[in-house]
């Protein structure tokens, strides 16, 4: 069965909580299996911190307003010039009237703490050699 998950860039602005769904995002993607915070999580954890990814999962570029039903995770990435990177993840219901539960909001090295920490760490550990 797939985890199915959306990632959505939004900009950090004053006033707007990370822990609920901004009104403005620039770009989505989809990623429909491995969305879950210890794969897809730690994915984007380790890429904002300029590490590699472990897994070569293609994420699928979504438009603007792509509402899609199945999803269980959505990650905001909340960016801003000069500004520390958050990530926001979001457990969703599918095919449920239940509301998405804000389940994590931090930095990338936040995310990699509370959900790496069951994993080997050379999983998300940064490449820092001369090759990248």
């Amino acid at each position: 069965m797939s985890t199915r998950a959306q990632v959505r860039f939004a900009t950090r602005e004053d006033g707007v909580s990370f822990s609920e769904h901004p009104n403005a995002i620039h770009a989505q993607f989809y990623k429909h299996r491995d969305g879950y915070p210890e794969g897809l999580g730690l994915d984007l954890a380790t890429t904002l911190l300029g590490g590699n990814s472990s897994t070569a999962v293609p994420l699928e570029i979504d438009s603007l307003d792509t509402r899609r039903g199945d999803i269980e995770y959505i990650y905001y990435i909340w960016q801003a010039p000069l500004k520390t990177t958050w990530i926001s993840i979001f457990e969703c219901h599918p095919f449920s009237n239940q509301i998405s539960e804000c389940i994590f909001v931090g930095t990338p090295e936040k995310l990699l703490t509370k959900y790496g920490s069951q994993l080997d760490e050379s999983y998300y550990k940064l490449n820092t050699n001369n090759d990248g």
